[in-house]
């Protein structure tokens, strides 16, 4: 039985990988923000050679139960539209540029406070494909957005610096 499975896992491996050297017009995989608990499932999909669009569906991991219940809980669907090159004279390695928007929903873990957020964002990074089908990417995004707060419906324009989709993020996708 383990024969059987193994040579099923290494059939399997190998086709993969042999997918990943012809195509990879997506990625699919999870992108770390802040602390390591601030997490998106991240999917990418090129549309030419040198253009992509970029989804995250992000959920702030301070509001995981060990975490303070006093921080605030975020979920956040973002999109963005990239610009991608190679690196000269560093196989694998490429650097991004992207512009886009996110909506997102804010409230205190008891559910008090909650607000909409809409931003605009802007990012740069850069990211190492490997000879497997492995994405490493490491990237600073910012936003300007705009917030209402739902117990009051009032409007609230800030720069987006504390906000999930602001910061430095480190992502790992598998390409296919």
């Amino acid at each position: 039985m383990k024969k059987i499975i193994l040579s099923i896992a290494l059939v399997f491996g190998c086709l993969t990988f042999a997918n990943a050297q012809q195509s990879e017009k997506n990625a699919l995989g999870l992108k770390f923000s802040g602390n390591i608990v601030c997490t998106s499932l991240s999917y990418q999909r090129f549309l030419t050679n040198g253009n992509r669009l970029e989804f995250n569906l992000g959920l702030d991991g301070r509001s995981v139960p060990w975490r303070s219940r006093s921080r605030p809980n975020h979920l956040t669907v973002s999109g963005l539209y990239q610009w991608v090159w190679n690196v000269p004279d560093a196989q694998g390695f490429r650097w991004f540029v992207g512009t886009g928007a996110s909506f997102g929903n804010v409230q205190n873990f008891d559910g008090s406070n909650p607000e909409l957020n809409m931003n605009v964002l802007a990012n740069i990074g850069i990211e190492h494909n490997f000879n497997f089908p492995l994405q490493l990417a490491f990237d600073y995004t910012a936003g300007l957005g705009v917030g209402r707060d739902l117990s009051t419906y009032n409007f609230t324009f800030y720069s987006n610096t504390n906000f999930w989709s602001s910061g430095f993020r480190l992502a790992a996708r598998w390409r296919f």
